[in-house]
């Protein structure tokens, strides 16, 4: 079994939703041992929810200068809502500012509060994921240092340059979501660095890491960033391989609530 990183996995919302908390909520969980801080990018929430909602870009800024070793990123990041220009000079500006630690998580977003159709944005989810695809791969081109003439069905650009490239090399990782038993999204993320699955049972899981496998020829290197819960616990998780195990804080929980997990070692908030 490999040895596995813990992180927290926090909506930027209700009490959370000023930025300065995330410097000391991540400067906590550091100096106790968990190995990565990740952050919800939504930009409206269900009625049932709190309606304060940070940006998860200036929470993840803040984590960062606030720490020297954990991971940050946001878990997940649709493409579809963002200009890859813009998201190539937030990433690499966030890599420079955590001297090589981010992750970027991204996926197709999803429209249960309205934050795609309320701004005229695309619902349709076989095009959302026609522009994940791309823009992924223009993101990538974006990262190279290099002068990028890409023109797809979504996204163009013609001639650009982006400096300077990320710290982390061969490219910032990208982890990508797969939800329930959906294959196409499961073989994009063997594409790159890691899984984000969600909804998911054991079975399932297994499934998806069939697939990667397959693809890959190996697991080798590959990160799967799973939830324990009821349903799917930690051992269970780890013995199907995750790599990384999140502490996932829905929204509405209460400051003292996170404190408390980032104020212990990983170990004792995932078996306590």
């Amino acid at each position: 079994m490999l040895a596995v990183k813990h992180g927290l996995f926090l909506a930027p919302t209700g009490e959370l939703s000023n930025p300065r908390i995330f410097g000391q909520l991540a400067a906590e969980a550091e100096s106790n041992g968990w190995d990565g801080l990740f952050v919800w990018d939504h930009v409206l929430r269900p009625p049932a929810e709190p309606a304060a909602i940070a940006d998860p870009w200036i929470c993840l800024a803040v984590a960062a200068a606030a720490t020297s070793q954990i991971r940050v990123g946001p878990l997940v990041t649709p493409i579809t809502r963002r200009r890859p220009i813009k998201l190539a000079r937030v990433t690499v500006s966030l890599d420079h500012l955590s001297q090589g630690r981010l992750t970027l998580g991204l996926g197709l977003g999803v429209d249960t509060s309205g934050e795609l159709s309320k701004f005229g944005d695309i619902v349709d989810p076989k095009i959302r994921g026609e522009r994940l695809d791309e823009g992924a791969e223009l993101l990538c081109a974006l990262w190279s240092g290099s002068e990028v003439h890409f023109s797809g069905k979504h996204f163009v650009a013609d001639g650009a340059l982006v400096l300077p490239k990320p710290v982390q090399h061969p490219r910032i990782p990208l982890w990508f979501a797969a939800r329930g038993a959906a294959r196409k999204p499961v073989r994009r993320a063997a594409r790159y660095d890691g899984l984000f699955p969600v909804d998911i049972t054991g079975d399932q899981l297994r499934a998806m890491l069939d697939l990667v496998g397959d693809a890959r020829g190996s697991l080798d290197g590959f990160d799967v960033a799973a939830r324990p819960d009821d349903a799917l616990s930690y051992d269970e998780l780890a013995d199907i391989g995750a790599t990384w195990m999140l502490t996932d804080f829905s929204p509405g929980a209460t400051l003292d609530e996170i404190e408390a997990a980032a104020g212990v070692s990983p170990k004792m908030a995932f078996h306590h």
